[in-house]
């Protein structure tokens, strides 16, 4: 199974994709989609560069699965609903791609890849590379992403097989045609 992880930010988002054969993990690509090229007051373009690469590296590795950090609340609320609109562009380019999508908390994520909730983002790096056998340290966010695709291959195949049962629900839901008519 392939599992691409997304760690969303609206500054910068990680993907990293892996490999998993029963309990063997192996590293595929991990990098970042990048708007810092972009004015900060075009949250619109910001989201479509967001949306448009996570559908490029789908497209790319062919994942089987895809993992998502969940949201925290954060101190300040503009930039938690700014996050939010983020991770949303992500989950819909990845679902708009007809993938399963998991989400995790970043404790739960470092919970699987570290061991312990509260880990610093070093610890996660390290670990991520002793994991994948990687020779180097990826970057944060690179690591983070990895990181969610190694707790989705962690979570065992109790959580991806109800995440394929979902996905087969939501088929299975009619859709219905909208018509908007203009009051005469």
């Amino acid at each position: 199974m392939r599992i691409l992880g997304v760690d969303p930010g609206l500054r910068t988002t990680g993907f990293g994709v892996i490999d998993v054969r029963g309990s063997d993990l192996g590293y595929v690509a991990s990098g970042t989609i990048s708007t810092l090229h972009l004015q900060k007051s075009g949250l619109p373009a910001r989201l479509k560069v967001l949306f448009d690469g996570v559908r490029e590296v789908v497209q790319r590795y062919q994942p089987d699965a895809a993992s998502v950090e969940i949201v925290f609340v954060n101190v300040n609320p503009q930039s938690t609903l700014l996050l939010g609109q983020a991770r949303g562009a992500c989950i819909a380019a990845l679902v708009s791609s007809d993938l399963p999508v998991a989400e995790y908390t970043a404790l739960q994520m470092k919970q699987a890849v570290v061991g312990y909730g509260k880990a610093q983002k070093n610890q996660v790096q390290e670990m991520v590379r002793r994991l994948l056998h990687l020779p180097g340290l990826p970057g944060t966010d690179a690591a983070d992403a990895l990181g969610m695709a190694i707790t989705h291959a962690h979570a065992g195949k109790g959580i991806q097989l109800r995440a394929l049962a979902a996905s087969a629900d939501s088929d299975r839901v009619s859709t219905r045609k909208v018509e908007w008519r203009h009051p005469s």
